[in-house]
């Protein structure tokens, strides 16, 4: 199909050709004898045929580096055929203690990289008008086909890939938000990137095999990848440290960023507002690359702009207010997750049986129906969940093997219903974000306790108290984790993280407690 593979990816792939000559590869000779004696030093001795499978370096610019590092005395043949690839070559003591400095200076060993104009020119030949796309009807379909209803939100997404703007997606957990979000890569066409970047003699490394996965056709130059869209998230464990390229002294590469590795593609900040660094810093960090699309990595003191090419997407389970105007117009689509028809859970708990291979008897769907049917139907009115559905058939799959059983039964599914512990908590009627109706309790956790409890006595707390390295306060239901950081700012207090607690945690464990008793 041309949206996977074009005439104008056709056209890149002829570019793309393995260069025959050092001007053709445009890195200095250096670097290569370079790469290739640290090679030959740390296998003692290679065959050349090795050498060439891990350098990716042409057959031609490789002999004539070998030629010349040989009669340097840094390296010898001691064995082989009349064919130069059947060549074996050993390290001499010249050779080794010259390696020894060169890996001091630069370890890296590897494929050999790309030299930095040829990816910023090919880089700009893909990302120029790649928006806004035509989506084929059977891309999307292809994309959405383990996706059950929630139309509206697979219309903003084909919206948000279509022109290539932001998304942010909220609404309360189990509602799919990160799942939906993973299918908007499939919906984009794939790219071709370096695998790593040659930079004033330092190397940078753009391809993650966690983020990028290999498409059928590959260019001639194995030095480059096709790639489908990738896919990055990063969620509660992102900091602004990470948001940087850091060197890795032990690789000798400069190991690039979420907001690198994302071009071409999606980059989601998943649980936004759960970060340990303060979120608006996060979200200010990456208006610049949102903006401009491309960002700066600092090789020796050196800004090597890089292209940040990628759709942000955001999602929370807290209100919109915890992104301000700024940030929302670089996210200007948003999708408001409720919770989920009753049939849509139904069909995903089916789903789940299904993809887990699992039989099961024809009543059992009917029964896990009952559990979020409405009283009024005869059924136990709990809030349906997509996360429920799976997480349920995952417990009942266990359930069964545990009791040898050959499928799902009822008395299965009941078990599995009594191990789901926000089921449990459901069933006795404990909001665990919110036990009363009319109070929202906090803690915020923060290493200025006293500076925190004296702020938050100004707050108008229902209820207030400190713990070790945190204030634990009772408020309004009407307020937010949002509303209460941005107060505290305010006071210059440092925050490292806010969460919604039970009113009392004690009285909620000793509830459970009694239901299992």
């Amino acid at each position: 199909m041309d949206y996977y593979h074009g005439p104008k990816m056709e056209k890149l792939f002829k570019y793309l050709e393995q260069p025959r000559t050092l001007e053709e590869l445009k890195l200095s000779e250096s670097f290569i004898k370079d790469l290739i004696l640290k090679i030959v030093s740390s296998f003692g001795t290679v065959k050349t045929s090795v050498i060439n499978e891990i350098t990716g370096i042409h057959w031609d610019i490789m002999e004539k580096a070998l030629n010349d590092l040989e009669k340097g005395g840094f390296c010898a043949p001691t064995s082989g055929g009349f064919l130069f690839s059947s060549i074996q070559f050993t390290i001499t003591r010249k050779g080794r203690e010259k390696a020894r400095g060169v890996t001091e200076e630069n370890p890296y060993i590897g494929i050999a990289p790309v030299a930095y104009e040829d990816y910023y020119t090919v880089m700009e030949l893909q990302m120029k008008d790649r928006y806004p796309i035509k989506i084929p009807s059977d891309v999307v379909k292809y994309a959405f086909k383990d996706i059950v209803g929630v139309n509206y939100a697979k219309e903003c997404m084909m919206e948000s890939c279509t022109i290539g703007k932001g998304i942010f997606v909220y609404g309360s957990p189990g509602t799919g938000k990160t799942f939906i979000i993973s299918k908007m890569p499939e919906l984009l066409p794939p790219l071709v990137i370096p695998k790593f970047i040659e930079f004033n003699g330092r190397v940078i490394q753009l391809y993650d095999q966690d983020f990028h996965k290999k498409c059928e056709e590959q260019p001639q130059d194995p030095r480059w990848v096709k790639i489908y869209a990738p896919f990055v998230i990063t969620g509660a464990e992102l900091s602004l440290n990470k948001l940087e390229t850091n060197y890795d002294a032990n690789k000798g590469v400069y190991e690039t960023s979420p907001i690198i590795k994302a071009n071409g593609g999606i980059l989601l900040i998943d649980d936004l507002g759960r970060q340990r660094d303060d979120h608006e810093m996060i979200l200010n960090r990456l208006i610049s690359p949102m903006e401009n699309k491309k960002d700066a990595i600092y090789i020796r003191g050196i800004p090597v702009i890089v292209h940040t090419h990628f759709i942000p997407a955001f999602s929370t389970n807290l209100d919109i207010s915890i992104m301000d105007e700024a940030h929302l117009r670089r996210a200007p689509l948003h999708i408001f997750l409720m919770n989920p028809n009753l049939d849509d859970v139904v069909e995903v708990f089916r789903r789940n049986m299904e993809l887990l291979d699992e039989d099961y008897d024809e009543g059992v769907l009917e029964r896990f129906r009952k559990v979020y049917e409405t009283r009024k139907k005869g059924g136990e009115g709990l809030e349906p969940s997509f996360a429920h559905a799976r997480d349920v058939a995952q417990i009942a799959q266990s359930v069964r093997i545990i009791q040898n059983k050959d499928l799902i039964d009822i008395p299965i599914l009941e078990k599995a219903l009594n191990k789901h512990v926000l089921i449990v908590l459901q069933r006795m009627n404990i909001d665990i974000a919110q036990i009363s109706s009319k109070i929202r309790t906090f803690r915020v956790k923060t290493g200025a306790v006293e500076e925190a409890y004296q702020a938050l006595k100004d707050y108008s707390p229902i209820k207030i108290s400190s713990e070790s390295n945190s204030v634990v306060i009772d408020l309004e239901e009407s307020k937010t984790p949002a509303e209460l950081l941005k107060y505290l700012k305010k006071q210059d207090i440092p925050v490292d993280n806010i969460e919604v607690i039970a009113e009392s945690e004690k009285e909620l464990r000793r509830t459970i407690l009694e239901h299992y008793e």
